[in-house]
């Protein structure tokens, strides 16, 4: 069954008029009408079945409460340092699936592409729009954020805090990431550096804020392939086998 999001508030229930957004992708692309059924998630993250009983404006009547716990145990932002091409697009969709809750990207000092301030608004609506499917999709409860750093100096973490660090891997350091989700925090930020690295400046800052240098695995991972690993980490580690975290 197809999931929407609404910022509505709603219950079961409630006679829900959506627009044309929705209506375009469930009337137009799905071709479904009046009686059929799809998911739909209020502004407060609670999914329910929404059943149409008008197709002019689109109007449904909201049923069942078929909320699940999909989420991420921790609340987790990545913070990625701009690519080249269409990483930003991959990075956004796939993190999106994978469970993060925020996604920040940033001009790197050494990074071998940036945004100009001119191109990042319209940057960031397609990332959104690419998350938003992305979640409905993942039959995720909430769509995560999307935003753009001048640089790492403007990043205001929460909860615990790592980065990213290639050096730590070649060194063979693998307990950062255990460690950390071993404290159970509620929230983890996670910097990754773009194409070119982590300058040394902003791994000064970075740890000098409170961030710990973390090798994620013995290889050196692409920028775009590195957040997905931290959040299938996070997952295996938090969700499939968190009851070792106590060990």
């Amino acid at each position: 069954m197809n999931r929407y999001f609404s910022d509505q508030a709603f219950t079961t229930g409630a006679t829900v008029t959506l627009g044309d957004t929705i209506a375009h992708h469930a009337l137009k692309v799905l071709r479904q009408t009046t009686g059929d059924q799809f998911e739909l998630v209020n502004a407060a993250h609670r999914a329910f079945v929404a059943t149409i009983t008008a197709v002019a404006p689109l109007t449904v009547s909201i049923g069942a409460d078929v909320t699940r716990a999909v989420e991420l145990p921790l609340e987790v932002t990545v913070v990625c340092g701009v690519g080249k091409g269409d990483k930003a697009e991959w990075i956004a969709q796939k993190a999106t699936e994978l469970g993060a809750a925020h996604i920040l990207f940033y001009n790197g000092q050494w990074g071998t592409s940036k945004w100009a301030p001119d191109r990042r608004g319209k940057k960031l609506a397609r990332l959104q729009a690419i998350v938003l499917g992305a979640a409905e999709q993942s039959h995720r409860n909430l769509v995560p954020t999307v935003g753009f750093l001048a640089n790492l100096k403007t990043l205001a973490p929460a909860g615990a805090k790592l980065v990213a660090y290639e050096e730590s891997a070649k060194a063979g350091e693998a307990a950062g990431l255990v460690a950390t989700l071993a404290g159970r925090p509620q929230a983890l930020t996670v910097v990754f550096g773009p194409e070119g690295g982590i300058s040394p400046a902003e791994l000064a800052g970075l740890t000098a804020n409170g961030f710990v240098p973390a090798g994620l695995g013995p290889r050196i991972l692409r920028t775009e392939t590195a957040p997905l690993y931290l959040l299938s980490a996070v997952s295996a580690l938090s969700e499939l086998q968190g009851v070792q975290l106590d060990e």
